[in-house]
């Protein structure tokens, strides 16, 4: 078994939804199955500061992308925010929103299994 960092960058994430997947605000439905795990560094946000995490997945091939996982963080913090083991399949993106507050620098690496 091996693993490998699949993505990973910084950027200063505002409220025009962010693929961390193309490290921009262009949408995506990666195919490139496995088993992944997402790590996102909010150490930058303050109080005030609210960001939704989404993750999107196809339930079938050829079907609609729609969110299979969601998490708001919320104000400062001191640990980075990690997800649970997911496992991907038939398009899917993870992506950052702000929903109020300071666009602020964030980095993240999602990493993949296999």
């Amino acid at each position: 078994m091996s693993l490998s960092e699949a993505f990973t960058g910084t950027a200063t994430i505002s409220t025009t939804e962010y693929s961390l997947v193309t490290n921009s605000t262009t949408l995506t439905t990666n195919t490139t199955r496995g088993v992944y795990q997402i790590y996102i560094d909010f150490a930058n946000m303050q109080t005030g500061d609210e960001y939704l995490i989404q993750i999107k997945e196809r339930v079938i091939n050829g079907g609609t992308q729609r969110v299979i996982y969601s998490a708001t963080v919320e104000g400062a913090q001191s640990s980075p925010f990690v997800t649970p083991t997911l496992v991907f399949f038939h398009g899917w993106d993870v992506t950052l929103d702000l929903i109020t507050g300071t666009a602020r620098s964030i980095s993240w690496s999602i990493r993949r299994v296999g």
